[in-house]
């Protein structure tokens, strides 16, 4: 029997990784493509000996895994380097994803896609779409937090849906200007009433 698939979303610095872990703390099954990037990624990891043959040997960092921080400037400024990183990555992170999907244990599943609302095809994937939602400036300040220079993150979020293009394609939406406890809030009401939706 399929399960009710939570197609969640938001623009970078949003909360959506806050969100999904408290729904998965109430017993979802989280499948986050960011996750599973990460993962095909890692030292060993299954994306890695294609992404070597692609950008060479400089693509993988002293640790093994993929450096990171050199590919997200190459990417970021060189648009047909970003299609071929898409290109070995989308596919397997599609596949993975499908796979756990189908293999959730939980009443219902939280699929976790950044880009959810550019891709058609994670949209064809998903029950309901829901965006964690905040102002512009607040993103910018959150991942000012993390690190990242601010012209690399506008050059993030003016890659991503516009904020009223991501809102108007959503069933439901997590205000999280607020607290992480408001946040938490709302993720236990929408788990309640992800609760009691028939299987599709």
């Amino acid at each position: 029997m399929s399960k009710l698939v939570i197609g969640l979303t938001g623009g970078i610095g949003s909360g959506k990784s806050a969100a999904a872990a408290e729904f998965g703390r109430l017993g979802a099954t989280v499948v986050d493509t960011d996750a599973i990037s990460h993962e095909l990624t890692a030292a060993g990891g299954a994306a890695l000996p294609e992404i070597e043959k692609a950008f060479g040997s400089g693509a993988i960092g002293p640790d093994g895994a993929l450096d990171r921080k050199r590919m997200r400037e190459r990417v970021f400024t060189d648009g047909s380097a970003r299609r071929l990183l898409e290109g070995i990555l989308h596919p397997m992170i599609r596949e993975l994803s499908q796979r756990r999907i189908a293999e959730a244990r939980g009443p219902y599943v939280v699929h976790v896609v950044p880009l959810l609302v550019e891709s058609g095809e994670y949209g064809r994937r998903v029950d309901r779409t829901l965006v964690v939602d905040v102002p512009e400036a607040v993103q910018v300040e959150r991942v000012l937090s993390r690190g990242l220079p601010e012209d690399q993150i506008r050059r993030i979020i003016a890659s991503q849906a516009a904020r009223a293009e991501r809102l108007a394609a959503a069933d439901d939406v997590i205000d999280n200007t607020g607290t992480l406890e408001a946040l938490k809030a709302q993720v236990r009401a929408l788990h309640e009433k992800y609760l009691q939706f028939p299987s599709p």
